[in-house]
């Protein structure tokens, strides 16, 4: 996917969400966690009620770094966030969606984490889609007139369709579309965030 057609969208989206908005009614924001794994994202949310507000990030991972390892990957994530207080500050919960693509593998020290075992990422490449749904919990700390702190963190489910590689540069496919329903985390966010 063509980043500046992810950030095009993405910047749409929000404008079409609310056409009556003023200061203080939008925000931009960078996650730091992504950004740590040399992640391209940026998000975006505005406010629609005095407690309640709509939030869509985006992120989009072209790298295949050193020894073959594969980590690329594009995802949407809208959030429909209720917020305890008001609007951009304090605690909130929301309600978010997911989807994208993957190509990753060659990680070598895979683990098992709930029901989803990722021990064969260390010796096959798996590209596929994911979509799903979860819900979170945050707080956004107020740092100055333009400028918060957000972190978050969600659970939910998602479900993916997928093909093995036997390795990240070659083409001979083990297995074919393949599903798999994984649960756990689908958020995690330190979001460094602009008000206007």
């Amino acid at each position: 996917m063509n980043l500046r057609f992810l950030a095009a969208a993405l910047l749409g989206a929000i404008c079409c969400v609310n056409t009556s908005t003023s200061a203080q009614d939008i925000a931009v924001k960078t996650n730091l966690l992504y950004d740590a794994t040399l992640t391209i994202n940026v998000g975006g949310e505005v406010q629609l009620a005095p407690k309640w507000s709509f939030d869509l990030s985006g992120n989009y991972n072209p790298w295949t770094l050193s020894g073959g390892k594969k980590w690329k990957h594009w995802m949407i994530q809208p959030e429909a966030r209720y917020w305890f207080c008001e609007a951009l500050g304090g605690h909130f919960v929301g309600l978010h969606l997911l989807g994208g693509e993957y190509n990753m593998g060659h990680w070598g020290h895979g683990f098992k984490f709930l029901n989803n075992n990722a021990r064969p990422l260390s010796d096959h490449r798996y590209q596929g889609w994911y979509a799903g749904a979860g819900i979170a919990y945050g707080y956004s700390w107020l740092l100055g007139r333009h400028w918060n702190l957000e972190a978050e963190i969600g659970i939910g489910w998602a479900y993916t369709r997928y093909d093995t590689f036997e390795c990240a540069g070659c083409g001979r496919k083990v297995r074919s579309n393949k599903a798999h329903n994984y649960v756990g985390p689908t958020k995690a966010a330190i979001n460094l965030v602009y008000v206007f």
